[in-house]
């Protein structure tokens, strides 16, 4: 279950500092409560469903989508490249071509392997669990494929 939100001085309020483990039902039924947010849903479902298809096992959803903002912009995803076959990876997630536009027109958000460095040379996977404007660490949610998975844990 994803924990409820925290403030930690930003704008909007976050999740608390940790990895929380939800599978895509439950990513959809805590955070795709308008058309918009499900319109956003639905290009993460295509994007991760892809990820899963090339072997990734390891995915970490971020973003404006994991917060209180009635109207997020996008979503962002970091994921483990360890194990995917890159000849059955869709090509479209890693095209970072012209800030990610490809990949927000198929998608609505963005997707990086997590292992890349994002600001502050610090790599996708932990860049995504510090708030930007406040640079206080807040929560990001694994997605898992189902509940069987999930009893393995990864909440912290």
């Amino acid at each position: 279950m994803v924990p409820g939100f925290i403030s930690v001085g930003s704008v909007w309020e976050v999740l608390p500092p940790g990895i929380h483990g939800a599978t895509m039902d439950e990513i959809a039924e805590r955070f795709a409560h308008n058309d918009h947010r499900q319109k956003l849903l639905g290009g993460l479902r295509v994007g991760v469903e892809a990820l899963w298809y090339a072997g990734c096992n390891n995915l970490y959803l971020d973003g404006s989508f994991v917060t209180s903002k009635p109207m997020p912009g996008d979503f962002d995803v970091c994921w483990d490249p360890t194990g995917v076959d890159h000849t059955k990876l869709d090509p479209v997630l890693l095209d970072f071509s012209d800030k990610r536009r490809a990949q927000k027109e198929k998608f609505y958000g963005e997707f990086f392997p997590s292992g890349f460095v994002a600001a502050g040379g610090m790599t996708f996977l932990d860049f995504f669990q510090v708030e930007k404007l406040t640079g206080e660490p807040k929560g990001i949610v694994q997605v898992f494929r189902s509940l069987t998975a999930k009893k393995g844990g990864c909440e912290k």
